[in-house]
């Protein structure tokens, strides 16, 4: 669909349900769903649940049976890894988890600093309800943290924190309090699915799809680079079908693709927002997980001007940076009181109890210099940098080796790879069948579409594991694709006149192995090296060799 919005103004979710039986029971077209105008849909069921065999359950409301079926291929998938974990000894052939973001590189320096006595305190005020806002020892910790971390040009304030279970709670109470049911965030796709369940589940707030593509023309100097003038176009098409946009949401360093915007790039995007009276989440819960010193991250918060401090608001949490997704613990900064106090009423829902805050504290607090955390910078950050970036070259080497192109970054977990050249008709339906075969293979990837990727055929692989569980999670991808390349050569054998180029874009009208965003224009900008490096990549990301043989120009 042309449309950039995913969920049209006024969904009920009765009508919603009602589509849904249509699909299960076979009546409904997708193809008919997707080029319909955006006021005559409702919602791109594909994208969001599986109608297949739908019953509605007399026990539930309608929003409780759209609940029950809310899910795509990574709840799926991540129900089928829970069911068949991969274990060294006793379950060798079980799922290798690719597909969660989730850091397993430091369970050591985590499980050592966390059971330390300094954490094991227990006194009435932890066991009592706290302030909703979160205990102020812990808010003030977050604001020197934040300050010293995020480089700001003043101390930051306590009472602009508020903490909460997760930033996904913190995703669904922001779109609860800056907008009411049928309103919409603006937000750049691929982006992290999560964050589709907290804001419309929750609050019936929708998404408007600013789509970003691979190819690298004009303006676009990387692939899948966010500009302002794709915003605006996103926004004015949201504003033509009668949609009310509230806010933007960026993620930096973003999730799949591991860019890090700079300074002037978060700027322009700040100056958009405040021309359109829009609030601004900024999600930057990856900010210590930038692991090569080549890469800068800037924080918002470390700003010297904020074009619209009243309507930013800027989210992180120690679920990523410090490798322990199982504890629940996010945190909002924002100067906007009535915002805080609003969201800070949504706390009774998702508070963090008071000994896992009191351990929260002691970690962001640990100093053994007069001013910067000890502990943090010299032994956990050093190690979690170091082991991120040997297994992102782990994992990028073998992709090389495969000859797989791949968004070559430096922050995150994640490694955007593109599985293009092993879709035969370039669809996303075929993506979700390589997706299956991953996962029959025992080997749990995210695909494009769970991230609302406008392309079909790129996956996301997380990298941050193990050697152990990354060599054979590789192999078996390995696998997979080496299968499906000689079943495309087979199709190809017995209809050689058939193109399968129709609708999918060449894997090397861009350099994608390469970290630098830019490519060389001529020969006066790049040595010979550079240059025979360069068509080394390209040669390695074509399969022109494969497809070209001998035996197929007989």
């Amino acid at each position: 669909s042309s449309s950039s919005v995913a969920i049209p103004r006024g969904l009920d979710f009765s009508q919603a349900l009602s589509e849904i039986e249509e699909m299960g029971g076979g009546g409904g077209n997708r193809q008919e769903m997707r080029v319909c105008p955006l006021t005559k849909r409702r919602v791109d069921m594909h994208s969001f649940c599986n109608p297949r065999g739908f019953q509605r359950s007399p026990y539930l409301s309608a929003r409780g049976n759209y609940a029950n079926i809310f899910h795509g291929s990574t709840e799926e998938g991540y129900k089928a890894y829970h069911a068949d974990k991969y274990d060294e000894d006793k379950n060798p052939n079980g799922i290798i988890n690719f597909g969660t973001s989730e850091n397993k590189l430091c369970f050591d320096l985590m499980s050592k600093r966390l059971t330390q006595t300094d954490m094991n305190l227990m006194e009435p005020s932890l066991l009592q309800y706290p302030d909703w806002k979160g205990h102020l020892f812990l808010r003030e910790e977050v604001a020197r943290f934040l300050t010293y971390y995020c480089k700001a040009p003043a101390p930051l304030k306590a009472e602009n924190v508020i903490v909460l279970n997760g930033c996904g709670s913190l995703f669904s109470a922001l779109a609860t309090v800056l907008c009411d049911p049928g309103e919409a965030v603006l937000i750049a796709t691929p982006f992290y699915d999560g964050i589709t369940q907290s804001v419309f589940l929750y609050g019936n707030v929708k998404l408007v799809y600013a789509y970003l593509d691979s190819k690298i023309t004009g303006t676009n100097t990387r692939p899948f680079q966010l500009t302002v003038e794709k915003l605006e176009k996103a926004l004015q098409d949201a504003q033509a079908e009668g949609v009310t946009v509230r806010a933007l949401i960026l993620l930096n360093p973003q999730n799949p693709l591991g860019d890090i915007y700079s300074l002037s790039e978060l700027r322009d995007y700040l100056e958009f927002a405040k021309r359109h009276e829009l609030h601004v989440i900024v999600d930057e819960i990856y900010m210590l997980s930038v692991f090569d010193e080549s890469a800068t991250f800037h924080s918002v918060l470390g700003m010297d001007r904020l074009p619209d401090p009243q309507r930013t608001h800027v989210m992180w949490g120690i679920t990523k940076d410090f490798a322990v997704s199982g504890i629940r613990f996010g945190t909002l900064y924002t100067e906007n009181q009535d915002v805080a106090n609003a969201v800070a009423s949504l706390c009774y829902f998702h508070g963090v109890c008071g000994t896992v805050q009191h351990k929260v504290a002691q970690l962001l607090k640990d100093r053994g210099e007069p001013v910067a955390p000890y502990w943090i910078n010299h032994v956990y950050l050093r190690a979690n940098h170091a082991r991120l970036k040997a297994a992102h070259t782990y994992v990028t080497d073998e992709l090389k080796t495969l000859g797989v192109p791949f968004l070559n970054r430096n922050a995150g977990f994640f490694i955007w790879i593109d599985f293009r050249k092993y879709l035969k008709t370039g669809t996303f339906e075929e993506e979700l069948l390589l997706w299956k075969r991953f996962l029959d293979n025992k080997v749990l990837l995210s695909c494009g579409k769970a991230f609302e990727c406008s392309e079909p055929g790129w996956f996301r692989i997380i990298f941050a594991d193990k050697t152990h569980r990354l060599q054979l999670g590789m192999q078996r991808i390995r696998k997979v694709l080496e299968e499906r390349e000689q079943e495309i050569l087979a199709e190809e054998k017995e209809q050689p006149c058939q193109s399968d180029q129709d609708g999918k874009a060449d894997s090397t009208d861009e350099v994608i192995f390469v970290s630098r965003h830019q490519e060389p224009t001529c020969a006066s900008s790049s040595n010979l090296g550079d240059l025979i490096g360069l068509l080394q990549q390209q040669m390695r990301s074509s399969d022109w060799l494969q497809k070209n043989t001998a035996e197929q120009f007989a």
